[in-house]
């Protein structure tokens, strides 16, 4: 059986997304995110909407409007809904199990935020031997005390172009070279 690629979409949370949070190009990323997933769903590749479900912590319990994905992502009833518990979004969720039964092998990650889940994401993908194309202009955060979320974004596509993986790999393509790339794919 072939083996099929999977989009992971992370975080994209109305409770990420507030005036208290703003986030980098947050209208780019959301239109290169939902042309994307049309492409994966085109493709018959699983579109996968990761949330951060924090029931019991006070914030992104389950159900409430903080826990929501943004109204702008168009998310279809065929997608994954895959809740996590921590940055990484394979600890202890039933994602792996997911892609295994997919046999999904390699991962094209977006999502919020560059420097905690994308991050940890990326990194536990890594050590599971994924093969990984971060989307360079697909994943967004917000400023830092001692930088800002355009140079945090630059500073993280950076570190993923220079990684030793494990068995895996990993690059970081723009956009619009990844979405020919599949075009190209999907006429051969």
């Amino acid at each position: 059986m072939k083996h099929k690629k999977a989009l992971l979409v992370i975080d994209m949370q109305k409770g990420s997304f507030t005036a208290a949070t703003p986030r980098f190009d947050t209208d780019g990323v959301v239109k290169r995110i939902n042309e994307l997933s049309a492409i994966c769903r085109e493709q018959n590749y699983p579109v996968v909407y990761i949330q951060h479900d924090g029931t019991g912590t006070g914030e992104f319990e389950k159900n409430t409007t903080e826990w929501e994905n943004l109204d702008a992502l168009i998310v279809k009833p065929t997608d994954i809904r895959i809740d996590k518990y921590a940055n990484d979004v394979f600890y202890r969720s039933k994602l792996q199990k997911y892609l295994g039964e997919l046999n999904v092998k390699e991962l094209f990650i977006t999502g919020c935020a560059t420097d905690f889940c994308v991050e940890s994401t990326v990194q536990s993908a890594l050590t599971k031997d994924y093969t990984i194309t971060v989307v360079a202009d697909a994943h967004t955060t917000g400023d830092r005390p001692h930088l800002p979320a355009e140079k945090v974004i630059e500073h993280y596509n950076w570190v993923w172009q220079n990684m030793i993986p494990t068995k895996g790999s990993i690059k970081v393509v723009a956009f619009e070279e990844l979405k020919q790339q599949l075009i190209t794919e999907s006429e051969m």
